[in-house]
């Protein structure tokens, strides 16, 4: 179906594989944080349960993705990444499908234990079962599988225009972000959290499925094609030699070369902080407006503009890091993201809200956008699923983390603030800053070792 469509296609078929990559990230947004905030609310009314419960079921999922991460990432070298994204759409389907039943839960009565000189109450508990299992799947789903998926299959199919195309990809997130949000919101006024879930899982199935696993073909090579869309004939052009020169050089690691560099770690744990404080601002924020006093309104366009301006930072940041140092890139998005967070701790006009969201949403579009285009530029194509699955426990553990501290602090340690958070992620994306200078190219060692950097490469 793919080599037809290939050579009937006008145009380089990696932008077909692109498009269909996109829907992927698109309705991975079913279980985005940003749409769980506005079920926060809602959740919490009506049935009772404080914030910090709620986004257990996120911090659960996380937990989970980091787990299975590695695996998802072999199965991807294995059997292709169009097999791995298509099982993940229908259960993403089935899990955002599954939480119109989110108010069936397990209420544990309250037991009394007594031994020898000590008498102990245990209180009642409510435990959310069907929510925090589809909740939690559904964050596994948007975490692991897709998140690494639509990413590899793209860098495969581009090299040149990796940032650029990477930022694509991560715009189709973001229109996602504005639309599942709003969406929801809108139902959930209309007809209630039930109807919204339902909506949302609707959308997921008829947005993505069919793309996913009809058009995605795993690299341009199995079509006949090559990286970028570039010919085989050198003598085409001076800028077609440059390219085919720039294909040549591509780098090429075997998993196990690159987890002895620490290069790879440092990325990691990079990114895995920017993550931290994104879950648990994106999660937060639109309850964060309403207890500011700004209200619904202000708060649903807080999320919108976030999301607006990700998808404007992606392309952005996407063709900075094709021009610029990928470890300065890296440090730049998490000082935006820094400045951002310490910035809504002023928060208190619907301007200061929308501004400040938009910077953050801005810096997120260069921390979805830079690290996949760092594992591919620094390790090359060849074992790049079985990478990004070693790594992505880091993204998966920081965005479990991340999503339950400001649910800790706000119930239980600040009387009702999400503030020490704000000044501690701003002081993490600081961290994160210097920790990403030190992420300099690796290069392979006359011995077949690995050592930090080679002067000569763009990245360094």
């Amino acid at each position: 179906m793919q080599q037809r469509l290939a050579n009937r296609t006008p145009f380089y078929y990696g932008w077909v594989v692109l498009v269909a990559a996109g829907s992927a990230m698109f309705v991975r947004n079913a279980a985005a944080s940003l749409t769980i905030a506005v079920f926060v609310y809602p959740l919490s009314e009506e049935l009772g349960w404080s914030r910090t419960l709620i986004s257990g079921a996120a911090a659960a999922g996380g937990l989970a993705a980091t787990f299975m991460s590695p695996l998802v990432g072999r199965l991807i070298d294995r059997y292709g990444a169009r097999t791995v994204l298509t099982v993940s759409i229908l259960l993403l389907c089935a899990s955002t499908m599954l939480l119109r039943w989110s108010d069936i839960a397990l209420v544990t009565p309250s037991v009394a234990i007594s031994w020898w000189v000590i008498d102990l109450k245990v209180p009642s508990l409510i435990i959310p079962l069907v929510f925090y299992i589809g909740y939690a799947t559904g964050r596994v789903i948007f975490s692991s599988p897709v998140q690494i998926g639509a990413a590899v299959v793209v860098s495969r199919w581009f090299i040149r225009l990796r940032g650029r195309t990477n930022g694509i990809l991560n715009m189709s997130h973001s229109v996602g972000m504005v639309l599942f949000p709003l969406i929801a919101s809108i139902i959930i006024v209309q007809s209630g959290w039930r109807d919204a879930w339902f909506v949302l899982s609707v959308l997921v199935f008829v947005a993505a499925l069919l793309p996913v696993a009809i058009l995605i073909s795993e690299r341009p090579e199995d079509l006949g094609l090559r990286p970028d869309g570039d010919l085989e004939d050198d003598s085409a052009g001076d800028e077609d030699s440059v390219a085919q020169s720039d294909v040549a050089e591509e780098p090429e690691w075997t998993a196990e070369e690159a987890k002895r560099t620490a290069t790879l770690w440092l990325i990691a744990l990079a990114t895995g902080l920017l993550f931290l404080m994104q879950a648990g601002t994106n999660t937060h924020s639109a309850a964060f407006f309403q207890d500011q006093g700004l209200g619904a309104v202000i708060a649903g366009f807080g999320i919108s503009f976030n999301a607006i301006f990700l998808g404007v930072g992606s392309v952005v940041w996407g063709v900075v890091v094709e021009k610029v140092p990928v470890r300065f890139v890296m440090a730049a998005v998490a000082l935006v993201m820094a400045a951002a967070s310490f910035l809504f701790t002023t928060t208190n006009t619907a301007v200061e809200a929308l501004a400040y969201s938009a910077i953050f949403g801005f810096g997120l579009g260069g921390m979805l956008t830079v690290p996949p285009v760092a594992y591919a530029d620094y390790y090359g194509r060849r074992s790049l699923g079985t990478i990004r699955g070693i790594t992505e426990p880091f993204t998966t553990f920081g965005q479990a983390v991340g999503v339950m501290i400001p649910g800790i602090v706000f119930d239980y340690i600040s009387s009702e603030s999400y503030m020490p958070f704000f000044y501690a992620a701003g002081s993490v994306g600081i961290l994160t800053a210097i920790i990403s200078l030190f992420a300099t190219q690796p290069h392979h060692s006359p011995t077949g070792g690995a050592s930090a950097e080679t002067p000569s490469a763009k990245q360094s």
